[in-house]
């Protein structure tokens, strides 16, 4: 039987259609109809000079454009549709599907992050992936860019969430694609709130930026509910334009977390939010503080700063985020005592939920979980902060916790018991976290991270002994190589 949620794990680069015919902007329509012919395609890609995506030509160009107005010698530019909407070879194919559904389009170039043409996707052959009641869902989380159409994008994550679990996707591949929906939502804000600010007078930015998101949304495993943390990296800029330019950046942060706020991602309540200049700095001022935090950062700093490490960037100029993440792995990867402070910062409050003899431990003191176990707290995080300080101490740029885990394998940081203990443990403690806040959703309750042990089978319980024993091996492993202390 086919898959009714397929389209939504599976991207865009895995249906790529026939090798697409790629002109030059200056070559004749001549020689692009001529390609076009020979390779039994009904559209061609412009590119310019540096191969960068320019414009489309399709048979409604040369039906009504070719035929009646230019000659075979003239440029392609003069008959190419400019600018062309394009989806990224990584996109999901649910985001695809649905542009090609609201464009009414057939077909639509696909490119790489450097905006260059890799080929196009045919929209019957992606439509065929998945069967037709599942459309009216793909519509429903690809609506347009206005604050209620985010909202009904949020509002139809735990949906499409719980349609996944029934239909057995793994709860990481799960939490990856609301992180994506969650980066879209993001970028189409941002997006929105320069539009708004060029209407009004502000203009475009004054220098190249990029949009982080940090966290759980920066390590691509959000569950239902995450709140904000965002950051801004600028361009470098001389110090006597500042006033001119952070006043410029300072308003897009306020319209920007206000915006997500109302679309249903909470403020930060720890200020992770680039309204704060902390979270809002040029790519100089960055390294700065990368040398400041590894200096002279104490516990609560290094608390602070932990969440920093995991940060992607879902808008922007990416090289600027590429620059800061190669600053950042360089100066962790030489700071042993930095690393030790922020293994300390965590040891103290971040343990497993198990007791002697390797039995569960649950709440008993607080009234309102009595009995349940926070899977975020006591499971899923020392987890995710023990495979973060020993990536970040190897060097590994990977920010999701699974393929930090399978880059640290690679290295021979683990073992093969060890790995595959530990991705066992990150997929059954996820599946049993995303299983209770679907279930707290549909019944009224407050999405949270408890889980109640009468909820879970014998065979469940025995699951989450044996992930928490691996976790808690490897909080033992992270202790001795961070502290050097044996006990």
């Amino acid at each position: 039987m086919r898959s009714q949620t397929k389209i939504f794990s599976q991207i865009v680069q895995d249906h790529l259609g026939p090798q697409p015919v790629i002109v030059q902007i200056d070559d004749t329509i001549s020689s692009m109809v001529s390609k076009m012919v020979g390779m039994n395609q009904s559209s061609a890609l412009v590119v310019d000079a540096d191969g960068d995506l320019r414009g489309i030509v399709t048979e409604r160009d040369l039906a009504q454009r070719i035929v009646f107005q230019c000659q075979p010698t003239d440029p392609v530019r003069e008959v190419m549709t400019a600018p062309v909407k394009t989806v990224y070879a990584d996109d999901y194919l649910y985001y695809a599907i649905a542009r090609m559904r609201r464009f009414g389009w057939r077909h639509m170039p696909v490119v790489d992050r450097m905006n260059r043409p890799i080929g196009t996707i045919n929209r019957a052959d992606a439509l065929a992936v998945a069967a037709e009641q599942i459309l009216q869902q793909v519509d429903a989380i690809s609506q347009e860019g206005t604050l209620e159409g985010l909202q009904g994008i949020k509002a139809s994550q735990v949906e499409l969430a719980d349609g996944l679990f029934q239909d057995n996707v793994p709860a990481p591949e799960i939490q990856s694609l609301l992180s994506h929906i969650n980066r879209d939502i993001h970028r189409r804000v941002i997006e929105g709130a320069l539009r708004a600010m060029a209407d009004e007078g502000w203009g475009d930015p004054p220098v190249r930026f990029a949009a982080i998101i940090m966290g759980s949304g920066g390590r691509g495993e959000n569950f239902l509910y995450p709140d904000q943390d965002n950051g801004f990296v600028l361009a470098d800029y001389p110090d006597g334009k500042h006033t001119a330019i952070d006043a410029f950046f300072i308003e897009l942060a306020d319209r920007m977390t206000r915006d997500l706020d109302a679309v249903g991602f909470p403020l930060c309540p720890g200020n992770v939010m680039a309204t704060n200049p902390l979270w809002r700095k040029t790519s100089r001022q960055w390294r700065g503080q990368l040398a400041i935090w590894s200096r002279k950062s104490g516990l609560n700093i290094a608390r602070l700063v932990d969440i920093f490490f995991d940060f992607q960037a879902f808008y922007g100029d990416l090289d600027l985020a590429r620059m800061l993440r190669a600053d950042t792995t360089a100066m962790t990867k030489s700071s042993a005592p930095f690393l030790r402070r922020l293994y300390e910062a965590e040891e103290s409050h971040l343990g497993v939920a198990l007791g002697l003899f390797g039995r569960l431990v649950a709440e008993k003191g607080d009234p309102e979980h009595k009995g349940e176990i926070n899977l975020k707290h006591a499971g899923t995080l020392p987890l995710v902060h023990c495979a973060r300080l020993l990536s970040l101490r190897e060097g590994i740029e990977e920010t999701p916790t699974l393929r930090r885990i399978d880059a640290l394998h690679e290295k021979q940081v683990l073992d093969d018991d060890r790995h595959d203990y530990l991705r066992g443990a990150f997929a059954h403690i996820t599946g049993l976290l995303l299983r209770r806040q679907i279930a707290d959703f549909k019944a009224g309750r407050a999405v949270g991270s408890h889980v109640h042990l009468d909820d879970l089978s014998r065979r469940e319980q025995d699951m989450l002994v044996d992930s928490l024993k691996a976790i808690a091996d490897l909080r033992k492993m992270a202790h001795v190589e961070f502290t050097g202390d044996l006990f």
